[in-house]
């Protein structure tokens, strides 16, 4: 649906990258090996979006660090179109209620990362229904077109585990 608003695939994986997780800060050649795309491609849009006030710049050494400016007017509707688009908004109405005891849901993968994919990786934490989680998950597959994998922590194995809390976005908390 994005894609037919905006026809730039470079400006959609932009959004993604910098709405969907807007802790997110990039450099251009970075975003180059990301993105598998030109740097003039890349900078073209940057430089749209800068101008535009959606990104705002910090300059690290000789490098141009982008990230997301929070305080533009349209950074909250943007951020929804893009959670929209993604099918966020749909795991957290439709997967959360009913899993029990949750205590946090994480966005992790490629998608945590502002790739766009066709599998949204979870991290569920808390005490779940794991029988309504199957059939929801179902569900939620069907109406967003994409597949989603989760992993099931208990508050204490997900407080022992090694996870690395920059690539997780938590979208829900109790």
């Amino acid at each position: 649906m994005l894609d037919v608003l905006i026809t730039s695939k470079t400006r959609i994986k932009l959004l993604l990258k910098f709405f969907l997780n807007p802790n997110t800060s990039s450099y251009l050649r970075s975003l180059e090996s990301e993105f598998g795309e030109s740097t003039n491609a890349i900078r073209l849009e940057l430089n749209r979006m800068e101008k535009a006030g959606m990104l705002q710049t910090i300059m690290e050494g000789n490098k141009k660090i982008f990230s997301v400016n929070r305080g533009h007017p349209l950074f909250v509707d943007v951020q929804r179109i893009v959670q929209k688009y993604v099918g966020v908004d749909i795991i957290v109405n439709n997967i959360v209620r009913g899993l029990g005891d949750l205590k946090y849901v994480y966005l992790t993968g490629d998608i945590a990362r502002g790739i766009d994919s066709s599998v949204i990786d979870l991290i569920l934490v808390g005490d779940i229904n794991r029988n309504y989680l199957t059939e929801t998950i179902q569900k939620a597959e069907a109406l967003i077109s994409r597949k989603i994998r989760y992993l099931i922590y208990t508050e204490d194995e997900f407080s022992k585990e090694e996870v690395n809390k920059q690539q997780n976005l938590l979208i829900w908390t109790k």
